[in-house]
């Protein structure tokens, strides 16, 4: 094993891996191939870095913690070329890092800080191939809902519109140290090609559905007041009563893609 002891930081959220069949799993649900660029997000001890450091012979990781960088890249020497980035992944530009190719991204991201994360990697998702993450089996569960559902919400609509999303495995507690209250997820994230990207003004998008889960107790009539007019929505095919959580990700594309009514006048 090459990941070394370090004490978890409170502050940052930290929960290290460390049961080995865990590990090995996810290291088999990125199966990196030659010529992949792989990008991990808070190495930490160095769990996930060095089995795949070992499999690929060479990796980028960011990460926050200073204290962590001497020992990670002392222990990757000898096992392949590891390239340390220290930031706040929020503030790293993964279209810039990518050059011109596709990044794959893995890690095991702060459960203060998942969405961000997410809604960060979206951004630049046409520099992205795949992102295979583990995060809160809840937040796992909320990206991964269909309509109907009562974790259904922002962001399933958001990550589903711009990803296929697929939960992969649950990951115990005591699968890490210090042990986190709740159960984590696996989940792989691909970006779907442009083409099949069928949101035309994705502001505009990010509005309408912002709005309309901002207020998920009112009907999109009185929720969307003010961002959509009821005609609007019946022309998108969406019923003015219904509730966010009945509408399923196209009927969203479909509103935030109509000729919107107070352009069309201002």
């Amino acid at each position: 094993m090459s990941h070394f002891k370090a004490p978890p930081k409170k502050s940052l959220g930290q929960h290290f891996l460390t049961d080995r069949s865990y590990i090995d799993r996810i290291v088999l649900a990125v199966n990196p191939q030659p010529g992949d660029r792989l990008v991990e997000i808070g190495p930490g001890q160095g769990a996930i870095t060095f089995p795949l450091l070992r499999k690929h012979g060479e990796l980028t990781a960011i990460e926050f913690d200073r204290d962590l960088i001497t020992p990670l890249m002392e222990a990757s020497e000898g096992v392949g070329r590891l390239t340390i980035i220290h930031k706040d992944v929020l503030s790293v530009d993964f279209g810039k890092l990518a050059n011109g190719e596709r990044l794959r991204l893995v890690g095991n991201l702060p459960y203060n800080l998942s969405s961000p994360i997410l809604f960060h990697a979206l951004e630049h998702a046409e520099a992205i191939t795949d992102m295979v993450f583990m995060l809160q089996k809840e937040v796992v569960d909320r990206m991964a809902a269909g309509p109907g559902s009562k974790v259904y919400g922002r962001l399933s609509v958001m990550l589903q519109a711009y990803c296929q999303v697929t939960p992969l495995f649950v990951v115990p507690p005591g699968a890490f140290r210090p042990p986190p209250k709740v159960d984590s997820a696996v989940v792989r994230m691909a970006p779907k090609p442009r083409e099949d990207i069928r949101v035309n003004d994705h502001a505009r998008f990010s509005d309408i559905v912002r709005a309309a889960f901002g207020q998920r107790r009112k009907t999109l009539r009185n929720a969307l007041s003010g961002v959509c007019e009821s005609s609007e929505m019946e022309a998108a095919g969406i019923s003015p009563d219904a509730r966010a959580e009945q509408v399923e990700v196209a009927g969203f594309v479909r509103l935030a893609n109509l000729p919107h009514a107070s352009a069309i006048t201002d």
